[in-house]
């Protein structure tokens, strides 16, 4: 795949592997991208910035001040500007400064404005790449939604040999096509999200509800949308406001009955579904008109059991369309989520464990595990933005 109008922002640290900048940016250019270049303080210990700036056709950026005028450069707009901000190499120094948000020079100054997906080519000597400092940072900037393109292994500048070196010139190029590539491959296709909570009344003030935040089903929108795919949201109760993308119709519903009917609605018309919301099991059997007041003793509440979107969608797909589901388990986490799978009829399904640190309710990142009829896999704790991701590409596999 040609780069060609694709506008990409080279960052640059101070690490012997800077000479591989010049090879790599040569190449960028060679697949008719426009490449900008920022240096860190360091990096022209080991590349000069006039290669860089001949080879790009860019004056190479290095500092916020540019002249005692009073002139600056401006890291906003360097970062509005990419359509993707490439790392390379990402020196442990600058890795810790991303990881923890230390804007003390340009490049991380730039990173922290980026609206553009950031993609990080790691270079060290083996002992500092496999340290379990460096390991930390590494997976802080997974959970944050950064790509990593892990060092590969080979002969190291100190003489030793081992995991640690920048990821060859050419092998960037390619991640960075194959990027480009899953861009609109969702394009022509409609994916129907359920999203958040669902409350089920008891009275005028009160309802029955879970601690949801639809984080992970507005990002599996945003993911979707992002790759050309058309998506009809609907989501229960959240505090997030609704995903600006052209390509994402949001719906807002309050109870499972109104969510059940809105998603057989528009499932009927969709090529996928996924099923992200903790919709409500259970409701009461009936609301009462006024507030309830509190008396002494117990009071009994008596439940009826909502629809089951899933399970309707399940018998309702047709050939060639394709149901995901999730399920948020306590014990005997794979064997009742497969179990769920089977029986409301999904292709896969994302099981997320309420147990795990860092998961589940209200937060930014999730751990999950990804389970087929046939195979499971199960990922680090990442940002729900990247698990979005990895679950498109999923969705992708069972349409293509």
């Amino acid at each position: 795949m040609s780069l060609r109008g694709k506008r990409i922002l080279l960052g640059v640290c101070g690490s012997i592997a800077a000479y591989k900048s010049a090879i790599l940016l040569r190449l960028l250019k060679k697949e008719e991208a426009d490449v900008r270049v920022i240096i860190t303080p360091s990096a022209s210990d080991f590349i000069g910035p006039l290669t860089l700036a001949t080879l790009s056709g860019h004056p190479v950026d290095s500092s916020f001040v540019k002249n005692e005028r009073g002139e600056w450069t401006n890291h906003v707009e360097l970062g509005l500007w990419a359509d993707i901000m490439l790392v390379a190499p990402l020196s442990a120094h600058t890795l810790s400064k991303m990881a923890h948000g230390t804007a003390d020079n340009l490049l991380v100054a730039t990173y922290l404005s980026a609206r553009c997906p950031v993609m990080v080519a790691p270079a060290m000597d083996l002992d500092m790449y496999a340290h379990s400092t460096t390991q930390r940072n590494l997976q802080l900037l997974r959970e944050t939604g950064n790509l990593i393109i892990d060092a590969e292994v080979g002969a190291l500048a100190s003489g030793l040999s081992g995991q640690g070196r920048m990821a060859e010139p050419e092998n960037i190029v390619e991640r960075i096509q194959r990027y480009f590539e899953t861009e609109k491959d969702l394009k022509g296709r409609t994916i129907v999200i359920t999203a958040g909570p669902t409350f089920e009344a008891l009275d005028p003030v009160r309802f029955i509800g879970n601690h949801s935040s639809g984080k992970m089903g507005f990002a599996l929108a945003e993911a979707c949308a992002e790759r050309g795919g058309q998506v009809k949201l609907i989501s229960g109760p959240v505090s997030l406001e609704n995903p600006h993308h052209p390509l994402i119709e949001t719906y807002r519903v309050q109870t499972a009955e109104e969510m059940y009917a809105l998603a057989n609605e528009l499932f009927q018309h969709a090529d996928a579904g996924i099923m992200a919301a903790a919709v409500a099991d259970y409701r009461p059997a009936s609301m009462a008109v006024e507030k309830i007041k509190k008396k002494p003793g117990e009071w009994n509440l008596i439940l009826q059991a909502t629809p089951d979107i899933a399970a309707s969608l399940g018998k309702l797909k047709k050939t060639g369309q394709v149901l995901i589901g999730f399920a948020l388990e306590t014990e005997n986490s794979a064997a009742n989520a497969k179990e769920k799978m089977h029986r409301k009829g999904f292709d896969f399904i994302v099981l997320n464990n309420l147990k795990d640190e860092g998961a589940g309710f209200g937060v930014d990142t999730n751990k999950v595990s990804i389970i087929e009829k046939d195979a499971s896999e199960t990922l680090p704790l990442l940002s729900k933005k990247e698990v979005a991701r990895i679950i498109v590409d999923k969705l992708h596999e069972y349409l293509s």
